[in-house]
């Protein structure tokens, strides 16, 4: 019987237990569905795009079956991974390879309450996985992850940490992840390499009222991946998390892609200073954070969006894909 088929069977026995809670049985139904679509995907030897093979299971936008795809063409990878941002972990990045694949993992929040949650949770007992809290720098990260053994080469690695992103990546030196997962900010446009200067103890929501005022944008990230030896294999259709591969192992996955693409967001989270929702969208984003300040990597300047002139390729400003 192949590893699948076992597994696959492991969790129908699973799923007839009916002494599971309901949203244990929940869970595992949506397992199932998404090891389903995880096989059909497995299949495709060439891909349009890494769009092509999106679906959630745990993760916000898609992020599950890019990562289940991208595993599924480095068979050699370690199978260890590292997930920062996690707030109680039940909408992740990992969950789903944890479950699916049965990796080591280490995830990390700032808050205390979720790291218990998490903890509390069957998955940190039926797997190998350590739960942290920690309000992450980039002064501590690289004792973060060596002294819970998660140094040297790892699998994934994937940051989502709503502000200090690019200097966090930058910073880290103690692990060398096959595959990296980071957050962009797409209302930063795709023209220009920015992102908000360092501040230790950065938070989203106190930098500014609008929850858009974070991160860096898809440049910055794709120049600090070939700063740090990795190759750019696409983003989230929805413009959200950027996908980056070793240069060592990069050519297993450009190979099998006919396109690299990016995206912009049509997401529509800005809020007004009482917190309500606004509803603004395409460029008219970028005027409610223009005045605030930003880091342009390629110089090393201080300067803003209001500055910088145009932020948007053409297709980015008709909310269109971009090939890399």
């Amino acid at each position: 019987m192949s590893l699948l088929s076992s597994l696959r069977q492991r969790l129908h026995n699973l799923l007839s237990n009916a002494n599971l809670p309901l949203h244990a049985i929940a869970e595992r139904q949506l397992i199932l569905q998404a090891l389903a679509q995880a096989q059909h995907n497995r299949n495709l030897e060439r891909l349009p795009g890494l769009s092509s093979v999106e679906f959630c299971a745990f993760s916000q936008w898609g992020e599950d079956g890019i990562i289940d795809w991208l595993v599924e063409q480095l068979p050699d990878m370690p199978r260890t991974f590292v997930e920062f941002g996690v707030e109680n972990y039940r909408e992740s990045n990992t969950r789903l390879l944890l479950q699916l694949r049965n990796w080591r993992g280490l995830v990390m929040d700032g808050s205390a309450a979720h790291i218990a949650d998490i903890r509390s949770q069957d998955i940190s007992w039926r797997h190998e996985l350590s739960a942290k809290c920690a309000f992450i720098d980039r002064d501590n990260i690289n004792t973060l992850l060596s002294d819970a053994g998660f140094s040297g080469e790892i699998g994934l690695l994937s940051v989502d940490i709503d502000g200090n992103d690019y200097w966090v990546w930058q910073a880290i030196e103690v692990a060398k992840p096959v595959i990296v997962v980071c957050e962009y900010n797409a209302v930063l446009g795709d023209v220009h390499a920015l992102t908000v200067p360092y501040q230790a103890d950065f938070q989203r929501t106190r930098a500014h009222h609008s929850n858009l005022y974070f991160g860096a944008s898809l440049r910055a990230m794709i120049l600090l991946g070939q700063k740090k030896g990795y190759t750019f294999v696409g983003t989230t259709s929805t413009g959200c998390n950027a996908f980056f591969v070793r240069n060592d192992h990069a050519a297993a996955i450009t190979t099998k892609l006919e396109n690299i693409w990016a995206y912009p967001s049509n997401v529509r989270e800005a809020r007004s200073p009482d917190r309500t929702l606004l509803f603004v969208s395409g460029t008219q984003r970028s005027f409610i954070i223009e005045q605030m300040p930003l880091v342009e990597l390629v110089t090393g300047n201080t300067t803003t969006l209001a500055a910088c002139g145009d932020l948007y390729s053409a297709q980015w400003r008709q909310s269109e894909k971009v090939r890399f």
